[in-house]
């Protein structure tokens, strides 16, 4: 056994105990320095019309209220098919180092700031939209798509004929032994890609998002009320109207209603690819002049000032914000997590529960950001709550099937003791792994309530888009992108770590 000075010194303490001590170390530095303040004058009041818009909601108050509806599920409904279409293949080849890198890459950038590269060049249109959704999705299914087939068994495969093809091995003897797995996978994709189809209508895009943004940014409560409730419906309906037979039906339909095409203008991506991104000292330039000293200096004189004015600040904004709503997730979803099994609740707390939790994950984190924001003011503190809340209801909707499937002496009793001593350390360790998973999901998030003012790495993106300097933004983007990786490479190392010294044994 691998023996480390901690075990040595406090051999009562586990490794995830030390985990667990670490991170709320961090989350008090980070609440120290996170702004909190409350500058709202009036927020009882502000929510107290907001619940009456929502317990009185007005239908007939929005134009196109259907057409909404249906743009909202055609550009998930496309955007999914583009990331299959572009993850299955790229999934096969993710053991590869430069794969598996421009997945991460790819999908380290939030859908909305891709819809606002895409924007640039192919304007509101339905292609801005399916691009932005389907990119960083198609990276996504590639990375879970090659850990599921990881986890595969390989005896069928070694049981094939002798001479079977690479293809059909790959189908009949790994794909099929994980295709509920996969299945189960896309479904839950498609719920997230519905949040993002909503999430693009706040940049003008015509899904509900656009329509909610008005009304809520205008005071019309009850139609911002009735909104929230079809888009709430529209996500926990999705096991009765998205089957996978359907889904074909869907697909057409969807092309056949999308609003027109533009017609794309080579002339407006060669510009937007030579010129926009350059650097503004590269644009209008030669080759033979990017490479003389005074270029090269002036270039990185210009790097040098966005990274100390724009990228450390947004770094430093952007992982205070996310560590403090990383603790406040792991405080909400210990709390509901007891409500929400069968192991300590009566099925009619566990029914009500389930509503709650599909409030909070169908909500996107946008909007709630939005709506705090309206009640509490301009400050870190609206983001901290709304990221914590919708990522809580999504770790608890996760984990209460686990703890339902957990397998209880015939001592247990429906205690708040015997829940703490039984059930909560047999789930414990993926409760942490799908923790760290939802940090990297945080972090991908602050970036885009950035946009609401808070100062993170995406108010710098969104300013410098504002300002049209696509080359500042696109160099904050390749730091966001970098800081996700990081995350992700420190996660994986806190997990593994304990398989590590289960090996070491």
């Amino acid at each position: 056994m691998v023996n480390t000075a901690s075990t040595r010194f406090f051999p009562f303490i586990g490794h995830w105990q030390k985990i667990t001590l670490g991170l709320f170390l961090l989350v008090l530095v980070c609440w120290f320095f996170a702004d909190t303040e409350v500058i709202a004058l009036e927020p009882w009041a502000e929510l107290g019309r907001m619940f009456t818009g929502f317990i009185t909601p007005d239908f007939g108050a929005t134009e196109y209220l259907l057409e909404a509806v249906w743009q909202t599920i055609s550009f998930a409904l496309l955007g999914i098919y583009l990331g299959l279409l572009l993850g299955f293949p790229l999934a096969l080849a993710y053991q590869h180092p430069l794969i598996a890198a421009m997945c991460a890459f790819i999908r380290a950038i939030h859908e909305i700031f891709w819809a606002l590269i895409f924007l640039q060049v192919f304007g509101l249109s339905p292609l801005t939209g399916i691009l932005a959704i389907g990119l960083p999705y198609a990276a996504t299914f590639a990375r879970v798509f090659a850990d599921i087939l990881q986890q595969a068994p390989m005896q069928t495969v070694f049981a094939m004929p002798k001479g079977t093809d690479r293809l059909s091995a790959l189908i009949y003897g790994r794909w099929m032994h994980m295709y509920p797995q996969i299945v189960a996978y896309i479904r839950y994709r498609f719920e997230c890609a519905l949040r993002s189809s909503a999430v693009l209508g706040f940049i003008g895009m015509p899904t509900l998002g656009f329509y909610l943004e008005s009304a809520f940014r205008q005071g019309h409560y009850q139609q911002g009320g009735a909104l929230l409730i079809l888009f709430i419906a529209l996500i926990g309906t999705i096991r009765f109207w998205a089957k996978p037979a359907m889904l074909w039906v869907y697909l057409p339909l969807a092309v056949y209603f999308l609003p027109e095409l533009p017609v794309l203008q080579p002339q407006l991506i060669w510009r937007f690819i030579s010129i926009d991104i350059l650097p503004p000292m590269l644009q209008g330039q030669t080759l033979t002049t990017w490479f003389a000293a005074d270029t090269f200096i002036a270039v990185c004189e210009w790097a040098y000032e966005l990274v100390r004015d724009q990228v450390w600040p947004g770094i430093i904004a952007t992982l205070v914000l996310a560590c403090c709503a990383l603790g406040l997730t792991h405080v909400l979803t210990l709390i509901m997590l007891p409500l929400n099994t069968t192991l300590m609740m009566p099925k009619w707390v566990i029914m009500l529960m389930r509503g709650v939790n599909l409030i909070l994950r169908s909500l996107p984190e946008y909007l709630l950001a939005f709506v705090f924001m309206l009640l509490l003011g301009p400050s870190m503190l609206p983001a901290i709550i709304a990221l914590a809340l919708h990522n809580s209801g999504l770790m608890v909707f996760l984990m209460a099937r686990q703890s339902d499937d957990i397998i209880v002496p015939l001592t247990y009793r429906p205690r708040l003791d015997h829940y703490s001593y039984v059930v909560l350390p047999a789930i414990y360790p993926h409760f942490m792994g799908l923790l760290f998973y939802r940090f990297e999901v945080i972090i991908r998030e602050t970036a885009i309530l950035g946009m609401l003012g808070v100062m993170t790495l995406g108010f710098y993106v969104d300013s410098n888009f504002a300002e049209i300097r696509f080359s500042g933004a696109l160099l904050l983007l390749m730091f966001t992108a970098g800081l996700n990786v990081l995350v992700d490479y420190i996660a994986r190392r806190l997990l593994q770590a304990p398989r590590d010294k289960l090996q070491a044994c």
